[in-house]
C-alpha cells in the first residue's frame, strides 16, 4: 500500500514514565509543573545518579550514535553495483537497464563512489555508495568505515518460514513492525514505544563511576531519545550552541537584574519541605553543571571544519567541542546521540534523499577530521542507524516501510574497508526461491544480524564485560555461540 504522508514518521519523545516511582519518578514529573522558563525541565533532566558498580578507565572512549529518523531507503544509499544485482535493483526499482531511472540510480553515477574492500565479497558482489555520498566512500575506502550489511531488530535468529509460520513460542519477533514510533524506539532500546530505558543508558550506566561527574556521561544534542535513558544515567540535553540555560535564572527579567537574582534565589534556596528541597537541590546543580558547560566549551574548539547549513554537521561540531572539553569535564567514558529526520521518503525519493545523504556524507567526515585533529580518532565509534530499511520494490515515487537495513561503522578503532555480515540477494522476496529467504515481500529485508549483536561489538570495545552484556541487552542471550546460534556471532568483527 502506497502511503502520501506518515505523520508518525518523526522523532516522537517517547513517554518519560520513570523505571521505579521513587526519587527519579518525582523529579522527572516536577519538570511539569516548573514556573522559571521553559528550560527549567532540562534541568531536572539532572536527576541524582546512584552509585554504579562498572569499569573502570584509565583512558578516553566516546560511542556516537547518528539516526536517520524515518527509515532510510538501503538500496540507494549501498547501492548493488556488480552486473547481475545492479540489473536486478534496477528492474525491480523501476529502471530500464544500466541507464537507471524510476527509483534507479543509473550505474555511471555510481563509479566514482565504488567501495573497494580489502576482502571481496562472495559470488562476485559488488557495492557502491549514492553519488551524494563521496566523502564516506573515501572514508571506506581509506580503511577508516565498514559496512553492516542487512541488520535490523530481533528478538531471536528467524528464517522467512519461522517469520511466516505461527510459533511465536519459539520464533519470537520484535514489537510492532514496521511502525515508525514503535521501531524507533526498538532500535534504541529493545522495546515498543513507551520504553524508559535504552542501550546506550545501561552502557553509561556501567560508565557513571569511570567520570569525574557522571551528568556527562550520556549527551544528546538532538533533545529527547530513550537510546540515552539508563537506570541511573539520565540525558543530559544540550543543543548545537551548547548548554540549556534556565532563561529566568541566566538573564535579565522583564529587563531587571532584580528580578533575575530574586527567582535565581528562589529556585535555589534550601527548603524544609523534603520534594521542595529536593527540586530545589537538583534544579541548582542543573545550574551549576550549565555553568560548567559554557566553560569547558569556550576552550575547547576543535580545528576541523564542518560544513555550513547542515544540521548534522551542527550536533556533530557539538559533539566535537564536548570531546575536547573531556578534560575539563571529567569524563573518560561518554554516549552522544545526535540524528538527522526526513528520511519517511514515500514519496520523492530521487528528489530528496540525495541532499539528506549529502549531509550525512559530510557531516561524518568532518566529524571523523575533527576527531583526527583532536588525537582521539581511534578512541571515538560512531555508527548509523535508523527506524528501519525500506523496500526494495518502487511504490511509484519511493519505497515504503521495510525491517533490516544496511549501516555505517566510522572510526580509527573501525576495521574499515570491509562488509561485515551477509549480502542479501538483490529480490522482492515474492517467489518463494531459496535467494528468496532473507526478504518478506517488496525487498523488505529480513535482517541476517541483529541489533543486539551489533550493539554488543559496540559496547565490548567501549569497556563492557562479556557478563554485562545480557543486562544491556535482553534478546542476546539468544545469539552467538553460547546459545547455539555461532552463525550468528555477539561479536562482529569491525572493531579492533
Amino acid at each position: 500500500m502506497r502511503h502520501n504522508a506518515c505523520p508518525d514518521a518523526y522523532p516522537a519523545a517517547p513517554p518519560e514514565a520513570p523505571a521505579d516511582a521513587g526519587r527519579r519518578a518525582f523529579l522527572r514529573r516536577s519538570g511539569q509543573i516548573a514556573l522559571t522558563g521553559t528550560a527549567l525541565p532540562f534541568a531536572l533532566n539532572l536527576a541524582a545518579m546512584g552509585e554504579a558498580a562498572a569499569f573502570e578507565a584509565s583512558d578516553y572512549k566516546a560511542l556516537v550514535c547518528v539516526f536517520l529518523y524515518g527509515g532510510n531507503d538501503y538500496a540507494n544509499t549501498v547501492v548493488a553495483y556488480d552486473d547481475p544485482s545492479y540489473n536486478a535493483y534496477a528492474a525491480i526499482r523501476g529502471g530500464s537497464g544500466q541507464a537507471g531511472g524510476g527509483i534507479a540510480l543509473p550505474k555511471s553515477a555510481l563509479a566514482a563512489t565504488l567501495l573497494d574492500p580489502t576482502r571481496p565479497l562472495p559470488d562476485g558482489r559488488q557495492y557502491a555508495l549514492h553519488p551524494s555520498m563521496p566523502e564516506l566512500a573515501a572514508l571506506f575506502n581509506g580503511g577508516k568505515c565498514a559496512v553492516q550489511l542487512n541488520v535490523g531488530p530481533l528478538a531471536a535468529p528467524v528464517t522467512r518460514a519461522q517469520y511466516a509460520g505461527s510459533d511465536r513460542a519459539n520464533y519470537p519477533l520484535p514489537p510492532k513492525l514496521f511502525s515508525h514510533n514503535d521501531q524507533q524506539s526498538v532500535w534504541q532500546s529493545s522495546s515498543p514505544e513507551g520504553s524508559t530505558v535504552g542501550w546506550g543508558g545501561r552502557i553509561g550506566d556501567l560508565a557513571l563511576s569511570a567520570n569525574g561527574n557522571s551528568l556527562f556521561t550520556c549527551m544528546s544534542v538532538t533533545g529527547n531519545a530513550v537510546f540515552l535513558s539508563g537506570q541511573r544515567a539520565l540525558q543530559y540535553q544540550v543543543s548545537s550552541g551548547g548548554a540549556v540555560a534556565i532563561n529566568a535564572v541566566k538573564n535579565n527579567v522583564m529587563g531587571s537584574s532584580a528580578v533575575k537574582n530574586a527567582i535565581s534565589a528562589l529556585v535555589q534556596q534550601p527548603r524544609a519541605h523534603l520534594l521542595e528541597n529536593e527540586y530545589n537541590r537538583v534544579t541548582a546543580r542543573s545550574i551549576g553543571a550549565e555553568a560548567q558547560i559554557g566553560a569547558a566549551l569556550s576552550a575547547a574548539a576543535p580545528g576541523a571544519a564542518f560544513p555550513a547549513g547542515n544540521p548534522l554537521a551542527d550536533q556533530l561540531r557539538m559533539v566535537a567541542r564536548l570531546i575536547a572539553a573531556r578534560s575539563a569535564l571529567g569524563s573518560k567514558r561518554q554516549v552522544f546521540f545526535v540524528s538527522l529526520g526526513g528520511f519517511d521518503l514515500h514519496d520523492n525519493l530521487m528528489a530528496q534523499h540525495p541532499a539528506l545523504l549529502a549531509r550525512v556524507s559530510t557531516a561524518l567526515n568532518a566529524f571523523y577530521a575533527a576527531t583526527v585533529d583532536m588525537g582521539v580518532a581511534n578512541q571515538v565509534t560512531t555508527f548509523t542507524a535508523s527506524d528501519f530499511g525500506r523496500t526494495l520494490a518502487s511504490n511509484g515515487d519511493g519505497s515504503d516501510h521495510g525491517w533490516g537495513n544496511h549501516h555505517f561503522v566510522v572510526g580509527g578503532a573501525v576495521k574499515g574497508k570491509a562488509f561485515y555480515g551477509s549480502a542479501p540477494p538483490v529480490s522482492v522476496g515474492n517467489t518463494g526461491a531459496a535467494q528468496d529467504q532473507w526478504h518478506v515481500g517488496q525487498g523488505r529485508l529480513l535482517p541476517s544480524t541483529s541489533v543486539d549483536q551489533y550493539a554488543a561489538t559496540l559496547a565490548r570495545w567501549f569497556g563492557v564485560a562479556d557478563g554485562e552484556l545480557a543486562g544491556i541487552l535482553p534478546n542476546l542471550r539468544r545469539f552467538g555461540a553460547a546459545a547455539g546460534r555461532p552463525d550468528y556471532p555477539t561479536d562482529l568483527g569491525f572493531l579492533d
